[in-house]
């Protein structure tokens, strides 16, 4: 998986252990690995929860709900300051505004036609497409054949198992995917505690409601439709992004990418727990193979980046 470059500083160390929620006996102390399987478990979940609110609103609606009541909860919990920001630091904002709209509307247009577990499997691949890519290691090409098996086991032998316009919006959620792990990290480094999450979330929730009230209209003011939307905003959206930009400051990047390559596993828990999705035999395997694939191109790339470190290092001590 595509990981960003990011280094954790005394000042970012003590600027999320002081983030609100985060302290000793609270989110905090799950420390950062912990945040991030928590944050996986809760937003697989919420989305097993929105593919039960979709018959009442639709996917565009879902995912309009989902933005617009996240970006209400973070705007009021963190209060964002306006001013005091760089083009620079706005700029960010935007695009992971922008980032976080089009890998939900995309998801969740995914979500309305396949399986959940399949769906976060394909989602993977771009991340995980543009990790290998990016490496000139021949091993990578072990892990891409292990990543192409996982997908034609998953597709039938030709994706005659699996709706192909699900299929392209689930890859091309999983490039957005990339796009959202480089710029909240970005984000997390450029704004305080979780202040460039909730901007975010607000660019993002502007940008769908349009599409959400041209989908499903005065259905999103039902009070049964609003909790359950609530309830997925919440699961889905706050609680995991937080969780996710909060250990990125105290978590290498690529640790963190082989984490988020246990997603595909968690989902098709989650599918089954609460969706009765019941994988096939072949479905299942499909799955691990990608999980595995996942985590050997991130160990890769970070063990080059390791080597690289020590020949630079030894090449300065002789220096």
């Amino acid at each position: 998986m595509t990981t960003p470059d990011t280094t954790t500083s005394p000042a970012s160390a003590t600027t999320a252990a002081t983030a609100p929620g985060t302290g000793p006996g609270r989110l905090g102390s799950l420390g950062p690995v912990g945040l991030v399987l928590a944050g996986g478990i809760s937003v697989q979940f919420g989305g097993a929860l929105a593919v039960t609110l979709m018959p009442r609103t639709g996917a565009l609606g879902v995912v309009a709900l989902r933005l617009l009541v996240a970006a209400v909860v973070l705007l009021l919990v963190c209060r964002p300051r306006l001013r005091g920001h760089s083009r620079a630091d706005w700029g960010t904002v935007v695009v992971f505004g922008i980032t976080m709209a089009a890998m939900n509307g995309l998801f969740y247009q995914a979500l309305a036609r396949i399986p959940l577990g399949p769906a976060v499997t394909l989602e993977v691949l771009g991340p995980l497409a543009l990790s290998v890519f990016a490496s000139r290691r021949a091993i990578n090409v072990v892990w891409a054949a292990l990543a192409l098996a996982g997908v034609f086991l998953l597709g039938g032998g030709g994706f005659n198992g699996l709706d192909p316009t699900g299929t392209a919006f689930a890859l091309g959620a999983g490039a957005m995917w990339a796009a959202y792990i480089v710029f909240s990290a970005r984000t997390g480094r450029r704004f305080p505690q979780a202040d460039g999450l909730a901007l975010a979330m607000a660019v993002g929730a502007v940008l769908f409601l349009p599409l959400g009230i041209a989908e499903s209209g005065t259905k999103l003011l039902d009070p049964v439709t609003l909790g359950l939307g609530a309830a997925v905003a919440l699961l889905s959206s706050v609680l995991p992004y937080t969780l996710e930009l909060l250990a990125l400051r105290r978590l290498p990047a690529s640790t963190f990418a082989i984490l988020m390559s246990l997603e595909p596993a968690i989902a098709a828990t989650a599918g089954f727990l609460i969706l009765h999705q019941a994988l096939t035999a072949a479905q299942a395997a499909a799955i691990a193979l990608v999980v595995a694939a996942s985590m050997g191109a991130v160990r890769t790339q970070v063990s080059r980046g390791r080597k690289k470190k020590a020949a630079l290092e030894g090449t300065a001590l002789e220096g």
